[in-house]
């Protein structure tokens, strides 16, 4: 019998990128979560394959498939963690191979996109939850037949700790002074913030720090880079009260510190003091 402190060590394996992803998300926390089963859905982006390694031939009879499996590393993760808590979770930490996390020993992730058409090397896809500048390592066709099973069960998504719907989302509703506040930071500064803010808070308002969101004495904040929206909770109902400045007031009053970002903070905080 082998032990198998013994065993062989494992073979190095060497990859190297076909192309890399290029979208608007920028962050991890742009990110769609699970897309498909979202109506809001992911990014549109695009796929650009590297020339010179005959990846012209490679893409024959790709643009026939309406949705393809893309491989790729999680490059902007640092080791990895062997319980992680995923944003659904009901009951704790989950082991890492029971999730989608890309904290994992082998940062590899795979996501099925939509193939909207292929332009030479250039693929152009939406329904995107990947990065911009993630590298890709392979590129396979969504076969719906076999790569959808339908009665493959829900795990941990589905036990008498998690919700009944485990895909059911929240109802979010912005009073007129939020969608007022959201409607001027994102005229100014292109940032999606409701939609963001939207995505984020329909997939629960329980506090998590991969989402931003925390209990305050008095409700509840999410945090969308520099802007804070409060909001509370009425059974499946989420309701955004207010947008603020997350800048503290003490750099605000700086008069020694001009730039642009702190000049915008400023104006807002002049709107709505």
């Amino acid at each position: 019998m082998t032990d198998p402190q013994r065993a062989a060590p494992a073979r190095q394996l060497t990859l190297e990128p076909i192309g890399y992803v290029r979208c608007a998300l920028a962050t991890k926390v742009e990110a769609a979560r699970q897309p498909r089963a979202r109506a809001s859905g992911g990014a549109e982006g695009r796929i650009e394959l590297l020339p010179g390694r005959n990846f012209e031939h490679a893409l024959c009879d790709l643009p026939a498939w309406q949705y393809i499996w893309v491989l790729y590393w999680f490059d902007r993760n640092d080791g990895w963690r062997p319980k992680v808590l995923p944003p659904r979770s009901r009951s704790g930490r989950k082991g890492v191979f029971a999730t989608r996390s890309p904290h994992r020993p082998n940062p590899l992730g795979l996501s099925a996109v939509k193939l909207e058409r292929v332009d030479g090397l250039t693929l152009h896809v939406s329904e995107v939850d990947m990065l911009d500048g993630t590298p890709v390592l392979d590129i396979k066709p969504y076969v719906a037949y076999t790569d959808a099973i339908a009665d493959a069960g829900g795990g941990w998504l589905t036990n008498a700790d998690a919700p009944r719907d485990p895909i059911r989302e929240f109802e979010v509703l912005w009073d007129d002074v939020a969608a007022e506040q959201a409607a001027w930071v994102e005229a100014r500064t292109g940032l999606p913030l409701r939609e963001r803010a939207t995505t984020a808070l329909a997939l629960g308002p329980e506090p998590q720090p991969y989402r931003r969101i925390r209990r305050e004495r008095m409700g509840f904040t999410l945090c969308v880079k520099d802007w804070r929206l409060r909001f509370g909770v009425d059974g499946r109902s989420v309701r955004v009260a207010t947008v603020e400045s997350g800048v503290r007031k003490a750099e605000l009053a700086r008069l020694d510190e001009v730039n642009a970002e702190l000049t915008l903070h400023r104006a807002f905080c002049e709107q709505w003091p």
